[in-house]
């Protein structure tokens, strides 16, 4: 198989550690479909099902609520004083176990995990995409990169929260080395195309890599200037994917994890550039 900021004075469920991973607080994949318009379709305005009901899509956020910012200005990041305020503890719960994996979702794992969040566009495809990958642990999805505390995904889609849709990937770096995993993230998105993914448009679809320990970080950034070589020699612009220290990790609402596993022919919006990264190893799958 190939390598297939803390809000301040609020506590998150928990905050990322460091080394150890500890915590306290250009065809599509296999089994992506391109982005298409219709009710699992892209764009700003799809229908996104949620809880798994036959026949029964999730309703799109209101237009009360996607309006509360000017479509011209969902690919700016708010200005912190005028996000959300968001609220002192989450309006959810989340299931103890991966519905994979069997691992748990949430903090504290088994000392040699370590963990890197990384947006690619809809965090639905990406999830799979990394729960599939040999050497992972455990993944989870979530919101990060922004200001508001415990966010609802409706006000992530608003643009007025700053934050990213993004995965947790818990992963063991015997099994699975940072660059083996960075070569899975640079291949399975289009990090050049700022705030958007596909036809998924906004602050909240943007490329991003938040690391936890400093070779991480130095990782991030070789892979990242490596690759956009690569990127230039075939015709793409400059690589937008924001590096930095990641922050306040706020998971998402129980419908959204592992979500292709409960909705398999749900929306998935990756496609890669189909330019290979020039980093990692590929090894057998056990």
């Amino acid at each position: 198989m190939r390598w297939k900021g803390s809000v301040a004075g609020l506590r998150p469920w928990w905050t990322t550690a460091g080394a150890g991973g500890r915590s306290v607080g250009a065809a599509a994949p296999a089994g992506c479909v391109p982005a298409s318009g219709g009710p699992e379709g892209g764009g700003p305005g799809r229908l996104r099902p949620g809880r798994p009901r036959a026949g029964r899509p999730r309703p799109r956020p209101s237009a009360r609520t996607l309006n509360l910012v000017p479509f011209s200005r969902k690919t700016e990041i708010v200005e912190p004083g005028r996000a959300l305020p968001g609220r002192d503890h989450p309006l959810f719960s989340l299931p103890a176990h991966h519905a994979v994996l069997g691992t748990p979702l949430v903090p504290p794992f088994p000392d040699g995990v370590e963990v890197l969040y990384v947006g690619m566009g809809c965090f639905w495809g990406a999830e799979r995409l990394f729960w599939q990958t040999a050497g992972v642990y455990t993944t989870s999805v979530g919101y990060l990169g922004g200001f508001t505390p415990n966010p609802t995904y409706e006000e992530v889609c608003s643009g007025r929260t700053g934050h990213a849709e993004v995965v947790l990937v818990g992963y063991d770096p015997a099994r699975l080395p940072i660059e083996g995993l960075l070569k899975v993230f640079w291949e399975g998105h289009d990090p050049t195309q700022g705030m958007r993914q596909g036809n998924d448009v906004g602050t909240q679809y943007r490329s991003g890599l938040w690391w936890t320990t400093e070779p991480q970080r130095q990782a991030a950034e070789a892979s990242r200037d490596a690759f956009a070589g690569r990127l230039r020699d075939a015709g793409y612009g400059d690589v937008t994917t924001e590096i930095a220290r990641a922050g306040a990790y706020w998971p998402a609402e129980d419908y959204h994890q592992q979500y292709l596993h409960k909705v398999p022919n749900g929306y998935c919006g990756l496609g890669g550039t189909g330019v290979s990264c020039p980093i990692g190893v590929l090894r057998a799958d056990g």
